[in-house]
């Protein structure tokens, strides 16, 4: 019998179950409060009742937050499938009910996906869900993934060239790069060939949207003029917006943001080539909640 089994079941509700896991992903009571949007007093009194119900004090204060004991590290595999078991039978029981339900679903993605979709995601849920909510995490590559795994996050979107087992990716969009220039810019109409676009002042971003750039990346100076390098496009975009300073960014995102910010959009072979986003979810589990969430973000980039 399991330690879980040994424990007396009717003390054991499903918002012990993911203070649980949330104190033990976080390491603080504050953060797992914000993400469970529950006060801290209430995470602190689950974390009572928990330590009562496994005589174990489950996690230890220190400086830094709270270290989760071997006990704690052996029940969590448990907790994570007695919380996969209960959220799989919800979902064929009950269903989704976009206009009743006040579920926060959460999405890991680039910058330039949060810019392109935002948008119109949250006109979808404020028409057909107006009491659920959404949050974007600027999460990228391996660390997105394992928090899609480990149930964190419902969704990822990015570019992503292999996948490990359990996760299953479908194809969000295609797109290709372009240039940008604001529209009245003194040095181009319209058009751009590649040696004027070398010696045009040249915006680059990094497009994880991270808070540093690999310089590795960025041409040599004997190649193009570089004058500023920032973290994100849609940075970059504003910058350009009033300068004579031009970028390289993804299509989409130029076109999405050519009319707010005044931008002129420049196809040119040079640029860059296609690539395509992808959205990932979690394989083998019903989750219609999911399901209706895919649908509104491909909505959203149409």
């Amino acid at each position: 019998m399991s330690d879980i089994q040994k424990i007396d079941i009717r003390k054991l509700d499903g918002q012990l179950l993911l203070v649980f896991r949330e104190v033990l992903r976080t390491r603080r009571t504050t953060e797992a409060a914000r993400r469970l949007n529950l006060t801290q007093s209430t995470v602190s009194h689950a974390l009572a009742r928990l330590r009562d119900l496994f005589a174990d004090p489950l996690f230890v204060r220190r400086p830094y937050g709270l270290d989760p004991t071997r006990r704690a590290l052996e029940l969590a595999p448990r907790i994570d499938g007695l919380i996969d078991m209960l959220g799989g039978v919800l979902a064929e029981e009950g269903g989704f009910d976009p206009k009743r339900s006040e579920r926060r679903f959460r999405l890991a993605v680039p910058e330039f996906v949060a810019a392109l979709i935002g948008g119109r995601l949250v006109l979808a849920f404020q028409r057909e869900a107006p009491r659920a909510s959404f949050s974007l995490d600027l999460l990228l590559g391996g660390a997105a993934l394992e928090a899609l795994r480990s149930g964190e996050i419902d969704l990822v979107l990015g570019q992503f060239p292999g996948l490990p087992a359990g996760l299953d990716a479908k194809i969000l969009y295609q797109d290709r790069f372009c240039v940008v220039a604001r529209k009245r810019h003194p040095k181009i109409k319209g058009a751009l060939d590649k040696r004027a676009f070398a010696k045009l002042p040249n915006i680059f971003a990094s497009p994880s949207g991270g808070t540093s750039i690999a310089h590795s990346t960025i041409p040599s100076p004997s190649l193009v003029s570089t004058v500023a390098l920032v973290p994100g496009w849609l940075t970059a975009l504003t910058m350009a917006s009033a300068s004579d300073a031009v970028v390289t960014c993804p299509r989409r995102l130029a076109q999405r943001m050519a009319g707010v910010l005044g931008l002129q959009i420049i196809d040119a072979d040079f640029a860059g080539p296609r690539f395509e986003v992808s959205a990932i979810r979690r394989m083998g589990q019903a989750d219609a909640g999911v399901d209706w969430l895919m649908a509104k973000v491909r909505d959203a980039v149409l």
